[in-house]
């Protein structure tokens, strides 16, 4: 494994942009016309980057007539997510969903104020998803509503905050622990083998060729590196550099970026403000942390646990931890929370079980047991860590969302009989169906990262849920104690 300072040694030095800078800019080109992103999350986890911001699970006009009108500190949004949990979805599913939001964002944005949308479809930054499905269905959707055509839709899977960077085009892990230092091509870890969007590839031009099809050639592919993020010390030079690199784009062409900091993220944003001035429609595939740096947003230190609560009282019940994620790094979390946390109940979900024929009882008798559990502390409920797949992606999706749907179950049933404290849950996909349909949260706040960069806490400000901390956690970031620390700060028993 290459160590990430001889990788870097070979491009210049990161040059330090205050994400006021971004700010600026974006407002200057929303004096006419507000912009909003509308972030399409295929899990909730995206969130995790970002504070103060709306996050809708229905996607009705009314919907985002809401999101678009709200304010804070006297200011509309920049950005307004939507959970769309395709990537829990088969293909034609997540087309079908990606085009009916695009719809109707654009029919509350013509319906109101005028509002100029961009749309960001942000996904996983270890590059499992459905691509490049749906940035052609957005851009596709676009066309046929206003008759805009798409130039480029710019690439940007890099998470540094959980160790994820983009370098001369290459896609990588860093090493924690012993490894620190070193990286790892994405393609040589446990997410390129995913049962439902494995891949081959870690350079990225040759990852856009495979999962195209060839559609993409790499040799079309637009890379640009860190020589062209950091084309100057000067940001305005560099973004005119990242503008003049991307002229070309022209009908969807994929645009990759160099990413290893939170100043390659704002050099970028100032680059792409530059050429979409200039008259260029972009699209974004991004992982977490980009619309942060796209909309001049400064990073939000990490909640407290009285922050995580201000506004609302604290139930005297205990919290409830759902953890569904089966990668090694949630399995690890899962361990050491249930070591540290001795007063917690711990509930597995025999995922055989539920494939079984008396399903539907053992789900009561879990439902009871969690229940009861909850009222003398926190309780940990997770499905039996043996992961059951086939060959097939679409029953072995079809597996994920039985799963899935028990332990929505579980948690809905569970907050109509006692309410918990607060409610953590570990995994996209868990975390999104929790959201949706185990909370039913409709309308939410994304408030802030419970950890640095990652782990979002939402604020639902509606339905049964309304004011009980949410904490999205995804499968993949943190170090072994993440899951702990969190737990930690909201439980009144740890």
């Amino acid at each position: 494994m290459p160590l990430e300072a001889d990788v870097l040694a070979a491009f210049p030095a990161e040059v330090q942009i205050p994400a006021r800078l971004v700010a600026d800019s974006v407002a200057a080109s929303s004096e006419a016309s507000p912009r909003v992103l509308v972030v399409l999350d295929d899990d909730p986890t995206g969130t995790q980057s970002v504070a103060n911001l709306p996050v809708l699970t229905r996607w009705e006009v009314a919907d985002f007539a809401w999101a678009f009108a709200y304010e804070v500190d006297g200011q509309h949004p920049r950005a307004v997510y939507v959970l769309t949990n395709t990537r829990s979805l088969d293909p034609a599913e997540a087309a079908s969903r990606n085009e009916e939001i695009v719809r109707n964002a654009l029919a509350a944005a013509s319906a109101g104020p005028a509002l100029r949308l961009s749309f960001v479809s942000r996904s996983d930054s270890t590059l499992r998803g459905h691509f490049p499905l749906e940035p052609d269905v957005i851009a596709a959707t676009v066309t046929a509503v206003n008759g805009e055509a798409t130039d480029g839709v710019v690439i940007v899977p890099a998470f540094p905050d959980a160790g994820r960077v983009t370098i001369g085009g290459v896609h990588f892990t860093r090493g924690t622990g012993e490894n620190a230092g070193q990286l790892t091509p994405v393609a040589d870890t446990e997410f390129a083998r995913d049962a439902s969007f494995g891949f081959a590839n870690s350079e990225m031009a040759k990852y856009v060729e495979e999962k195209s099809q060839g559609r993409f050639p790499a040799d079309s592919v637009i890379v640009l590196d860190l020589d062209i993020i950091r084309a100057s010390t000067d940001p305005q030079i560099s973004a005119k550099a990242i503008a003049d690199a991307i002229d070309a784009a022209a009908n969807s062409t994929p645009i990759v970026a160099d990413i290893v900091t939170e100043n390659d993220l704002r050099a970028l944003s100032l680059g792409l403000e530059e050429a979409e001035r200039r008259g260029k429609k972009l699209l974004y595939r991004v992982g977490p942390p980009f619309v942060r740096a796209r909309i001049g947003q400064e990073i939000r230190s990490e909640l407290t646990g009285e922050e995580a609560y201000a506004g609302n009282t604290p139930s005297v019940a205990g919290g409830l931890i759902v953890v569904g994620s089966h990668v090694g790094v949630t399995t690890r979390q899962l361990n050491a929370l249930t070591e540290q946390h001795s007063a917690a109940r711990i509930v597995e979900i025999d995922v055989e079980k539920l494939l079984g024929d008396k399903a539907a009882e053992y789900l009561d008798e879990t439902v009871d047991t969690v229940v009861a559990s909850l009222r003398g502390g926190d309780v940990i409920v997770h499905t039996s860590r043996l992961l059951i797949k086939t060959d097939d992606a679409a029953a072995s999706l079809k597996i994920a969302r039985t799963v899935s749907a028990a332990v929505v179950a579980v948690v809905n049933r569970t907050l109509k009989t006692f309410p918990p404290r607060f409610v953590i849950a570990k995994g996209g996909i868990t975390s999104s169906d929790v959201a949706a349909h185990g909370l039913e949260i409709r309308h939410a706040i994304v408030r802030g990262p419970m950890l640095p960069g990652i782990v979002s806490l939402w604020e639902p400000v509606d339905g049964p849920a309304k004011g009980i901390p949410y904490i999205v956690f995804a499968g993949n970031v943190g170090d072994d104690q993440s899951l702990a620390d969190v737990t930690r700060k909201l439980s009144n028993t740890f």
